[in-house]
């Protein structure tokens, strides 16, 4: 071929090339924004669905405090004074105040002992939660945004009263998920009677802006639009969602008003575009990638045609190689993304099914004992009961704050000596109600086993009993029998005893398929049967995960339409006394029980500085203290105490407890400022932090702070006691 022929050959090779190309470099971009507008209306779903997520949240909550005013109002409505049933009654996380009026009566009491009128509360917007009116939105006496909900009092069919109860929306915060669209969504509750901002959740979003109602947000983010503010209006009024596209702080945003509980309140906020759209902001990114490395692989080729056909053939197999690696990388970040998202809502799902188990007793003692109120054996062991339950759901909520280091392999095993026995009736206390509830027969067996204290993890033990028992009770059918078995062995190097727990139901069992996979998380039996009864499968993951934390092995037998038979090997270590044979030599018991004497008196005739800024919380340690020969000073902050401690006379407080989140000035801040105070008393006084901070950073942090001591809420005053003890004989 002549060098003219070669030249126009090479030339009309390019130019196929380069229009081959450019159709190439369309048809990927016409790919690519079809991808980015289907990955778009995904996001858009996954915000409604979020969004759907978060109102049926808030609306159980808020009916589930209707629930519990209807059982209140009943009990009221059976006591023969309802004024002082009233008093007796103390708030809680959710309840601020709880008031009645009786009929015919213009003004009533409350529970804080203070007169009541309804006439200080508005519901002139006619709001009901299921047929209770509802008040506007308030600012409380705590300075917290709240609502007061009115229920009858009915006797015999006649109304004789209304009760009035106030909520905060705080518990509602509590319940949200955090981290919503990794901080960059803003979210606020909206009280649709007067349009105010009630809840603005911590971890969701910058508030840069302090909104406060409405009217600020539409300022704040220069929302001016007539028809959007109409359909804004439109939607309150007629209690439906409203989504619409908006430029906030120059980032273009998926504005939301989200209707809860019948349109009383409204979800409100915005999430912007491109944390929505993040997935196909990485895929089109990636397609650009792809396009530049085809076009770099291309000109290459077109530069070694000329010299060496085979190279060009064998760059253009690298290339194709190289794309098939990018996509797969890029359907599997997809895949991921989908899966992260479904684990997201089964977890919350699973949470809420792992938290009313012990709950359940709670509040069915709770009913008992009110019941039973006459009788104080009955009493005793119900409260017995409910601390058990009680116990075991803070033991819960720590679980669930520590999840994610069980999954990364990062939890520990805290040994402690326990008592086997106790442990097993704390287990029977809480499963038991929910078997009875089924009609369901629960047997406890226990052989081989020879010694009752022994050391390990008791919660984590705990908590693999709860999380069998509750499935087996779940899973079988009304009328059924769960047995529950701890086999023993002979005890065997060093003390330590093999032991076997065994959990058989008769219930639905599971498939042989099914069974390879009871152990992965968020996994359960689908079927005609099963597919009625809620629930994950996350418990049976996290249960596998702690046997094995605790050096044990878990394995599983079913057969369908017979039952099931969980099987727990562990081995525990026999405690010192109990491996003797003897509880106590005589010296040590006469100092356990010289300890316990002086624990007992540990705190009679001591006298407390508390910094403390809840009043209920305040009044409970008054209480509790005064029941012990105690007294107490409260300060309502940290500044306070601090000023407090200035003007006290050497020696007159024994010790002060001291609270970390407070207005004004905080725990940490209170207790750098009494060490620093011009008196010597000031940096040997006993300083115990008392706060709901239960991590061990925050003990640490109180440590560094120069606190003594780190006591966790709910406060124990025994543990109170231990810790004066210790301090005075330190001294």
């Amino acid at each position: 071929m002549t060098e003219p022929a070669q030249k126009k050959h090479f030339a009309t090779w390019t130019l196929a090339v380069l229009l081959i190309f450019i159709a190439m470099v369309a048809g990927i971009f016409a790919i690519a924004q079809k991808t980015s507008q289907e990955m778009s209306d995904s996001a858009i779903q996954s915000l409604n669905e979020n969004l759907e997520l978060m109102k049926n949240t808030v609306d159980g909550i808020i009916n589930s405090e209707v629930d519990f005013q209807e059982l209140i109002g009943e009990e009221i409505s059976r006591s023969d004074d309802p004024d002082a049933y009233i008093q007796d009654l103390h708030a809680s996380d959710a309840i601020a105040k709880i008031s009645v009026v009786m009929e015919g009566q213009a003004e009533g009491i409350s529970s804080n002992g203070e007169p009541f009128s309804p006439d200080s509360l508005d519901f002139s917007a006619g709001g009901t939660i299921q047929g209770n009116p509802v008040s506007q939105s308030f600012v409380n006496d705590t300075g917290t945004w709240a609502y007061t909900i009115a229920s009858p009092l009915m006797r015999d069919g006649a109304e004789i009263g209304t009760l009035y109860v106030e909520y905060v929306y705080d518990t509602i915060a509590n319940a949200l998920p955090k981290n919503f669209y990794n901080n960059q969504a803003v979210f606020y509750l909206m009280d649709s009677a007067n349009e105010r901002f009630v809840l603005k959740p911590d971890g969701l979003g910058d508030r840069e802006a302090g909104h406060l109602n409405l009217e600020d947000f539409y300022r704040a983010n220069n929302i001016t639009s007539e028809a959007i503010i109409a359909m804004v209006r439109q939607g309150i009024e007629e209690g439906h969602n409203v989504l619409f596209s908006h430029e906030v702080q120059g980032r273009e945003s998926l504005c939301f008003l989200w209707p809860v509980n019948g349109g009383t309140d409204f979800m409100i906020g915005y999430v912007p575009m491109d944390a929505i759209q993040k997935e196909a902001h990485t895929v089109n990114d990636a397609i650009v990638a792809v396009t530049a490395i085809t076009f770099l692989a291309i000109a290459l080729c077109v530069a070694l045609y000329a010299h060496n056909r085979r190279k060009q053939r064998q760059v253009q197999r690298e290339r194709e190689a190289e794309r098939a690696r990018h996509q797969e990388e890029l359907a599997h970040a997809l895949r991921d993304a989908e899966v992260a998202n479904e684990s997201k809502s089964a977890f919350l799902a699973n949470m809420s099914h792992d938290i009313r188990t012990p709950m359940n007793a709670v509040i069915g003692f709770t009913t008992l004992l009110m019941k039973e109120a006459d009788n104080p054996e009955k009493v005793r062991e119900c409260a017995s009961r409910i601390i058990a339950s009680g116990n075991h759901l803070l033991d819960l909520i720590n679980d669930v704050l520590d999840i994610s280091k069980i999954e990364s392999g990062k939890a520990t095993i805290t040994l402690a000596e326990f008592d086997l026995a106790d442990s097993l009736h704390a287990i029977e206390a809480i499963v038991t109600p929910l078997a009875e509830a089924k009609h369901q027969t629960l047997h406890t067996e226990v052989s081989g086993i020879d010694h009752e204290r022994f050391i390990g993890d008791e919660t984590h033990l705990n908590q693999v009993l709860i999380n069998l028992l509750s499935n087996a009770v779940k899973y079988t059918p009304d009328g059924g029998t769960i047995h529950l078995r701890f086999l023993g062995g002979p005890v065997h190097a060093s003390q330590y005893q093999p032991l076997t727990i065994e959990v058989e139901d008769t219930g639905y069992g599971m498939t042989p398929e099914f069974l390879e996979h009871v152990f992965d998380s968020f996994t359960r039996a689908e079927d005609s049967t099963t597919n009625k009864i809620q629930g994950t499968g996350l418990g049976l993951s996290i249960t596998k995960s702690l046997v094995e934390l605790m050096g044990g092995s878990i394995e599983v037998t079913s057969e369908v339409g017979v039952g099931s038979l969980f099987r727990v090997r562990l081995e525990l270590q026999v405690a010192e006394e109990d491996a003797d044979g003897a509880t106590e030599s005589p010296d040590k018991g006469r100092a356990a029980e010289a300890d316990s004497a002086a624990y007992a008196d540990a705190l009679q005739g001591k006298h407390f500085l508390a910094a403390e800024d809840n009043a209920f919380n305040a009044l409970l340690l008054e209480e509790l203290l005064e029941l012990e020969g105690a007294t107490v000073e409260i300060a309502d902050n940290g500044q306070l105490a601090v000023e407090r401690m200035q003007q006290a006379t050497p020696g007159e407080f024994d010790a002060i407890l001291m609270d970390v989140q407070m207005p004004v000035m905080n725990g940490h801040d209170a207790t750098r400022a009494i060490r620093q105070l011009p008196r010597e008393d000031a940096k040997r006084l006993l300083i115990i932090a008392m706060t709901a901070d239960a991590f061990v950073e925050d003990e640490r942090a109180a440590l560094a702070a120069g606190m003594n001591y780190h006591i966790a809420k709910p406060i124990n005053i025994d543990e109170l006691k231990r810790v004066v003890f210790e301090f005075d004989h330190q001294a």
